[in-house]
């Protein structure tokens, strides 16, 4: 069972009173009471029809947004119980009869428990309105975190066998040309496809990916490629030790040096390096690829739209991927070199 004492519990306390407190002054504009009078009957009244319904809400229904239609009996019960409830605790109070008060002033009398049945109408439709609304902004998260999921495996589909085949390909060649190179590529090949498989195991959604793990995965991959173009590609990874356990989202980095390798330095005739790299500033954590290779035109940095969608899946995936995970927190910036080359920086959160 939940517990009946919350902080949310407290909040609506304080909007019951503040409203008692609304009805009193209402209700001295119109008849010949005292505000202080009418302020102990509202209180009283109000307290006991709010106290009626938490228990009833708390014992019986459990979440008002799941049982919405039992409020329609629970709520005139509470506030007819409450009204004769609250009249009791004033006569103890100030120690007057409210039988004489239904006695001599009976229009005023059923006018009051009907303010007491629309005041508790209200509170409650605020109530669980609020509680519904509550509940779909998690549904809402929920779904947003299914969808990055999702995400994350389609990409994860697509983006390694496209590493694959090139790879093989590239083995097949060196097989007859160089088996030394074959041998030590494909031990890079084995090592890259079993941290591919040790993530693609781990559940949807778990932290347990590290930047370590990131960055083992990347050095694996450049490995390959160092191998398919020798000399003309140099690397550098950059992790200081205190991020190391640092949770990201896995193959978050790998479209990065994909573009960087196939769109600027290897069709660059000398090759370059590339260099990724993280950091952390103001509690965001930075991610950044650097090449030096062709660099890009300025309109291919821009975000790809309509049909040119297709074209740059994996910067594209990226972009999405922070938005979905991150919101407006999440950012991807690239910026082409003057003296060419460019950089891919991502930004997001640095998970505490």
């Amino acid at each position: 069972m939940r517990p009946f004492f919350t902080h949310a519990l407290a909040l609506r306390g304080l909007k019951v009173l503040a409203l008692n407190t609304v009805i009193a002054i209402a209700i001295t504009l119109f008849d010949n009471h005292e505000l202080g009078l009418n302020l102990v009957y509202s209180q009283c009244i109000g307290i006991s029809i709010w106290a009626y319904i938490e228990g009833a809400n708390h014992v019986l229904v459990g979440n008002w947004h799941e049982h919405v239609h039992r409020l329609l009996l629970i709520v005139p019960v509470a506030v007819v119980l409450g009204y004769f409830t609250g009249h009791l605790f004033t006569d103890l109070l100030l120690g007057t009869t409210s039988f004489q008060y239904w006695k001599q002033t009976p229009r005023m009398a059923w006018g009051m428990l009907f303010v007491s049945l629309v005041a508790g109408g209200i509170i409650s439709w605020v109530f669980v309105s609020r509680e519904q609304l509550a509940a779909e902004r998690q549904h809402l998260e929920a779904a947003r975190r299914q969808a990055s999921e999702a995400q994350l495996k389609l990409l994860e589909a697509q983006l390694e066998p496209h590493m694959l085949f090139n790879t093989l390909a590239n083995l097949r060649v060196l097989i007859a040309l160089d088996p030394q190179r074959a041998q030590t590529m494909l031990d890079h090949l084995i090592a890259y496809l079993r941290a591919t498989l040790s993530a693609s195991r781990t559940p949807a959604g778990s932290s347990s990916h590290t930047l370590a793990d990131e960055f083992a995965r990347l050095q694996d991959y450049l490995e390959l490629m160092a191998i398919r173009m020798g000399p003309r590609l140099q690397f550098r990874l950059e992790l200081p030790d205190a991020l190391r356990t640092q949770p990201v989202p896995p193959l978050l980095l790998q479209p990065l040096v994909e573009n960087s390798i196939q769109h600027g330095l290897e069709p660059k005739v000398e090759g370059g390096s590339i260099c990724v790299s993280a950091r952390t500033a103001h509690g965001l954590l930075t991610l950044e690829v650097q090449d030096t290779g062709l660099g890009a035109d300025p309109a291919r940095l821009q975000p790809p739209t309509g049909e040119a969608a297709g074209h740059g899946f994996g910067l594209q995936q990226v972009r999405e991927r922070l938005a979905t995970t991150y919101g407006p927190q999440g950012a991807m910036v690239l910026i082409a070199a003057p003296a060419g080359g460019m950089s891919a920086s991502i930004t997001f959160p640095l998970k505490t």
